[in-house]
């Protein structure tokens, strides 16, 4: 018998995994902060023999080589990747033994990446699950742009290759277990469900129902955004990245709160986008801790600025300092916890801002007060349709264009308020009023808007 522990990072939309038998397991695509694999395999009582990457990652800073550091593992890396430490290269077929009855099979699985690897765990000589990485995803597949614009139809053709490869390997009742698809923006759509088979896959994913030239041009036509921070991961991981230190930053009092505003760096208010607009330090910026935090500030900061963080408690701290060292930001400069009227210097004030609904925005249209309304959407959630008038920045890129946003009151608005309320926080930050339209986009059209679409 075997296990599979799955480890879900639900702020990147990924997964990482552990299995094994009773006394030896393997670690596939694991995280940065590498003690949670380890003490899931503690609890499991087992010794992890190894460590394996389906392909270097694009989206997240992996824990694969200081995984195999601490626990002397060999460290399985597809052989065609370009890395500059040490791992054990596995090519097409190649197989190690994880436990008595238990093997782990490398299948070339191109797509993604050129060198990308799946691993099939067979038990007693039969596959019992396919650890596919970033190639056969639940519903879709992962997105073949990521590596070289030039390649990207070369690889949408592999992908479509690939899936077919692992369908025709594998009996229906195998469970597809990928790294990604799960909210992460390394999926060439956006999976639904939560588990998935072969068999499952065979009738519901594109890849295996589509012929090759219909399927590559329908994926090619829904590619989204690429998070900025993505240019920074595959160098940081081919590279072999350090050590994570999550030990808790110093902490900062409001006069340095205020000298680090001052000199241009980033102040990230964890709090609720409730609590943030009611009462926050003037200039910092709201990314909740609750929200795709990592995702979202590592996408808007300007790359190696410095980030102090303030949030209710130092828990809260510590889970962002951790979410974030997955994407790179590895020491936050400061942070401060507890009530925000501590955060600034006597004599200041906290900043605030207003929050809204749809119904509230139709009301002052019907009064025929004129209003700017800024869409933060990505395109091709304005392809849907948007309220008419609306200006478009996506808010991945406001941070460089606030000089294109309409003057007087902004009413700014996402597709469910979390999004609008990082882009409130920037808006007020840089001295616009603002109101955050913090409601579901379908309530847009309810409310009496018109919604078009471009």
């Amino acid at each position: 018998m075997f296990f599979v522990d799955t480890l879900e990072f639900e702020g990147l939309g990924n997964r990482s995994y552990l299995v094994g038998g009773p006394r030896a397991a393997v670690a596939v695509d694991p995280p940065r902060d590498v003690d949670q694999v380890i003490a899931a395999a503690a609890k499991r009582g087992v010794r992890i023999a190894y460590v394996a990457e389906t392909h270097v990652h694009n989206d997240y800073i992996t824990g694969g080589p200081e995984l195999a550091r601490i626990t002397g593992a060999s460290y399985l890396v597809p052989a065609a990747a370009h890395v500059s430490f040490a791992r054990t290269p596995v090519a097409d077929g190649d197989t190690v033994t994880v436990d008595e009855g238990l093997v782990l099979r490398a299948l070339a699985t191109p797509g993604h990446t050129p060198h990308h690897t799946s691993y099939v765990l067979e038990e007693d000589g039969r596959g019992a699950a396919a650890f596919t990485g970033g190639s056969l995803l639940i519903g879709t597949v992962g997105r073949p742009d990521l590596v070289e614009p030039r390649l990207t139809e070369e690889l949408a053709r592999a992908q479509h290759a690939s899936a077919h490869r692992l369908a025709d390997e594998l009996d229906d009742e195998v469970p597809v277990l990928p790294t990604h698809g799960f909210g992460s923006f390394c999926s060439s759509s956006q999976a639904e469900g939560d588990a998935t088979t072969i068999g499952r896959e065979r009738t519901a994913n594109d890849a295996l129902t589509l012929d090759v030239d219909t399927f590559v041009a329908e994926m090619l036509a829904g590619l989204d955004d690429v998070p900025a921070y993505y240019a920074h991961m595959g160098p940081a991981n081919a590279a072999g990245p350090a050590p994570v230190d999550l030990t808790p930053p110093g902490r900062a009092d409001a006069g340095e709160i205020a000298a680090r505003l001052a000199a241009g760096e980033w102040v990230v208010d964890l709090r609720s986008r409730t609590a943030f607009a009611e009462g926050h330090v003037a200039g910092s910026f709201n990314f909740e801790g609750d929200g795709k935090l990592a995702t979202y500030l590592a996408w808007l900061i300007p790359w190696g600025k410095p980030v102090t963080l303030l949030a209710d408690t130092p828990e809260r701290i510590a889970d962002a300092q951790r979410e974030l060292a997955r994407v790179g930001i590895d020491r936050p400069a400061a942070a401060a916890t507890g009530d925000p009227a501590a955060w600034i210097r006597e004599g200041e004030r906290l900043a605030s801002f207003p929050r809204a609904r749809f119904a509230d925005l139709a009301e002052v249209r019907g009064r025929g007060e004129e209003v700017a309304v800024l869409d933060v959407r990505r395109d091709s959630e304005r392809a849907a349709g948007h309220v008419e008038g609306a200006v478009h920045v996506p808010v991945h890129e406001l941070y460089g264009r606030l000089d294109e946003v309409p003057s007087g009151t902004v009413w700014v608005h996402c597709a469910g308020g979390m999004r609008a309320a990082i882009a409130a926080s920037l808006l007020d930050a840089a001295g616009r009023a603002v109101v955050a339209v913090d409601d579901g986009f379908d309530a847009a059209r309810e409310a009496g808007l018109t919604v078009t679409r471009p």
